[in-house]
């Protein structure tokens, strides 16, 4: 597996819209999983699936992801630049920002509909990472489209985060991503990631992770 460190989601990508349409446009997360507990260079898959349930397409869907403050493990001061850094409250460290997670190459990827999890390492990259800091945009999505999203991900520090995610219709701020009833869409995941593996045993010919009788 190929890894890219410390990815950025900023810069490059398409050029910001000026004539981005202005208005609210609702749409609902149908689907929003990232394991709560993880260990250390296992790799897991962040996946939001969102849905357009408006009647007017979406000018260009954006989710922004940043990683929030350490709850337990390194102190941190808030986030850090790149969606899946933390900022380290460490005077001595030349650069603070760090990854929690490593973002792998050609992701995110679009789930196709009716496609496995599984083979999502066999769709094209998706998702160009916009001007906006910590900004994924995935183009227009016509009314009742959903676009599964997924980003796989390597933790590489021990500790509890909290990964918040936002997202929005454009990239302007004048098209805006609203839930049913008008509110933000926006969601996160409380995740600790385990420095030690599991403790496991064999159990007739399978190894397992509860050892008890």
């Amino acid at each position: 597996m190929v890894l890219a460190i410390g990815i950025v989601a900023c810069g490059g990508g398409q050029s910001q819209d000026a004539t981005e349409p202005a208005g609210s446009f609702p749409v609902q997360v149908t689907t929003a999983k990232f394991p709560s507990k993880q260990l250390l260079v296992n790799s897991a898959n962040l996946e939001l699936a969102i849905k357009n349930v408006g009647d007017q397409t979406i000018p260009d869907l954006a989710v922004t992801i940043y990683t929030g403050k350490v709850k337990a493990g390194v102190k941190a001061t808030g986030t850090g630049q790149g969606s899946f850094n933390i900022r380290l409250n460490n005077p001595a460290l030349a650069e603070p920002n760090r990854p929690v997670w490593v973002l792998e190459n050609n992701y995110p990827k679009l789930l196709p509909p009716g496609g496995s999890i599984n083979e999502i390492h066999k769709e094209p990259s998706a998702g160009a990472a916009a001007a906006q800091t910590d900004t994924f945009q995935f183009g227009a999505v016509s009314r009742g489209e959903t676009m599964d999203i997924v980003w796989r991900v390597t933790p590489v520090m021990a500790g509890t985060y909290t990964v918040h995610y936002d997202v929005a219709a454009g990239l302007q701020g004048k098209a805006k991503a609203v839930t049913r009833n008008g509110g933000k869409v926006r969601g996160q995941f409380h995740v600790t990631i385990a420095s030690k593996p599991p403790e496991t045993c064999v159990k007739g010919v399978k190894v397992v992770t509860k050892c008890g009788p």
